[in-house]
């Protein structure tokens, strides 16, 4: 089971009438997409202000993860709100990689800023920056089709 992280301050930040969990927050890939969101946002603001180019990455990202217009905001507003959660799990980390990239794939296009932005979720997930570095060359070349987990997996093993 994947964990997820929201702050009390973000789920306060909703309008908590009476609305159920699921309400609130919607599926469950839903919730992943937006902790992914919420990491890259982490990450591209380590180094202060979020300047002009990383906005621009980072409005590509939340299309592809469906984030909407609200939810963007609130992670952009206080992007310390939403840690990134490092496993002690290889294969819970690899499968994080592997959601991420099944997003950013479904456009069949990924850029050197998306690439240097996973780099750092991969390291932020606990992966060394060498181990990182062969995961995303190797995903990125495995990635020109769609491929399940186990697939996914196993490839990256060879």
């Amino acid at each position: 089971m994947i964990k997820y992280t929201f702050s009390f301050k973000y789920i306060c930040d909703i309008k908590l009438t009476k609305m159920s969990f699921s309400d609130l927050f919607g599926s469950g890939e839903h919730l992943r997409n937006i902790n992914h969101f919420a990491s890259i946002v982490n990450l591209a603001s380590v180094d202060g202000e979020i300047n002009e180019k990383e906005r621009v990455l980072l409005e590509r990202f939340a299309r592809k993860l469906d984030i909407s217009e609200q939810e963007y905001n609130m992670v952009i507003k206080d992007p310390k709100g939403f840690p990134i959660s490092a496993y002690n799990s290889s294969e819970k980390r690899l499968e994080r990689l592997h959601d991420l990239f099944k997003i950013i794939f479904a456009d069949s296009i990924i850029d050197h800023e998306e690439e240097v932005l996973i780099k750092r979720y991969a390291i932020g997930l606990g992966f060394s920056s060498e181990a990182a570095e062969k995961i995303i060359q190797r995903s990125i070349q495995i990635f020109s089709g769609q491929l399940n987990f186990e697939d996914y997996r196993y490839l990256l093993d060879k």
